[in-house]
């Protein structure tokens, strides 16, 4: 009896089976690579800043206010009945000609004895203050001219090379300190002058026999009027201001900053004024700092000592024809510049262990550097050493920025 044969059973194929039995581990490889490539550190976006060269200003800047430097105040000299007063805020008075004010007085200024020798002493001493504001006129108009002299001559040694920058400063500041006395000392003879014509004026309606005519008041200066106190017609006192006049060209700017920032302001300081209403800022100087700090309560409620900082303008009347009395300005107080510095954002720049250091970007990752740093004004700071101009350096680095950590430009500003 004869069997089937038996089948031999069928052969395998290695490769095929070995390529089954990598999968999982090249699975695994794979997922390993991806997990390395996911936690590898990537470039931190940064901002990025360009150290340059060229001017740094430090300034103080504060709040500001105009006013006439020279302001008259007409005051009802005898008591009476005031006429309605017409003229309004605004109106062109020429000294001695423009009437303001006329007064009724009824007889009632007429004098005796004891107040005719009051209105004759009254006369001698407002002849004597006359004669003292001439003399103070001469010397500050003598004091012009030679600051007027000297500043050609200075400005002749500046051309040859003589003399420095900040000495023909100098000089320029006195020649325009000394015009601005000059014409307060001729405001000052003006109205000493108004004060005699009224003096004698007094004296000679209260003699008798003078008639009871209209007191007539005329302006003292030429200019403009500033304010009208008193416009309806009422029974006034002596000394009842009625009107306020003045010349609204003749300028000047009283900024209020605070007591540790008048410290450093110096006379001759170089102030511009913006957001006063014109298209450019102005510019003006420093006279004086006044020496009397007050008290003032912040918006904050934190009590400050302020002081008042006085500027002179600098540009010509044209140029702010139309800036008028309690106008406000925003004032730049200079206090420190240098016209070739090496600059550096301020943002970039931080204090560790009391020394400034700053991150420069070198080859794509961030290096810490140690760094000088001189007078700053809250963005730009003058750099001494520690990095050279043309360095890029990161600004507002944070905590995740550190020495060698691989950073990515994003913006790169020259501020």
């Amino acid at each position: 009896m004869s069997s089937a044969p038996l089948s031999s059973p069928a052969k395998r194929r290695p490769g095929k089976s070995g390529w089954r039995r990598r999968l999982p581990l090249l699975g695994v490889v794979l997922l390993a690579a991806l997990i390395v490539v996911g936690l590898w550190p990537r470039p931190i976006p940064v901002e990025v800043a360009t150290v340059t060269r060229g001017p740094l200003v430090v300034t103080v800047d504060e709040e500001g206010m105009t006013r006439v430097k020279n302001r008259y105040v007409v005051s009802a000299p005898v008591s009476g009945q005031l006429r309605r007063i017409d003229w309004k805020a605004g109106a062109v008075v020429e000294a001695g000609r423009t009437v303001l004010a006329v007064l009724e007085t009824g007889g009632a200024d007429f004098l005796d004895a004891r107040r005719q020798a009051q209105a004759e002493a009254a006369v001698r001493a407002a002849e004597a203050a006359r004669d003292a504001a001439g003399a103070r006129r001469e010397r500050a108009l003598a004091a012009s001219r030679l600051a007027a002299l000297d500043l050609e001559r200075s400005r002749t040694l500046r051309a040859q090379a003589v003399l420095s920058a900040q000495e023909l400063d100098a000089a320029q500041m006195r020649a325009e300190t000394t015009v601005q006395e000059a014409r307060a000392a001729e405001f000052g003879f003006k109205v000493a002058e108004f004060e005699v014509q009224q003096a004698q004026a007094l004296l000679t309606r209260g003699l008798p026999g003078a008639g009871a005519e209209p007191l007539v008041i005329t302006s003292p200066v030429s200019g403009r009027i500033l304010r009208v106190f008193q416009e309806s017609a009422r029974l006034v006192p002596p000394g009842f201001a009625l009107l306020e006049v003045g010349d609204p060209t003749d300028l000047e700017v009283r900024i209020e900053v605070l007591s540790r920032d008048g410290v450093a302001i110096t006379p001759g300081a170089r102030v511009m004024l913006e957001q006063w209403g014109g298209p450019e800022p102005l510019q003006a100087r420093v006279r004086w700092v006044e020496p009397s700090a007050f008290t003032k309560i912040s918006a904050l409620g934190v009590e400050e000592q302020r002081v008042y900082v006085i500027a002179d303008f600098v540009d010509p009347i044209a140029r702010r024809r139309s800036l008028g009395d309690s106008y406000r300005v925003e004032a730049r107080i200079v206090v420190w510049e240098k016209p070739d510095a090496l600059r550096a954002p301020a943002g970039a720049l931080f204090q560790r262990a009391g020394r400034w250091q700053t991150f420069v970007v070198d080859e794509g990752r961030a290096r810490l550097r140690t760094v000088g740093v001189g007078r700053g004004n809250g963005v730009q700071a003058e750099v001494l050493e520690g990095v050279a101009e043309g360095a890029r350096l990161v600004v507002y680095p944070g905590d995740k920025v550190s020495d060698g950590t691989r950073v990515n430009a994003l913006v790169v500003s020259g501020r």
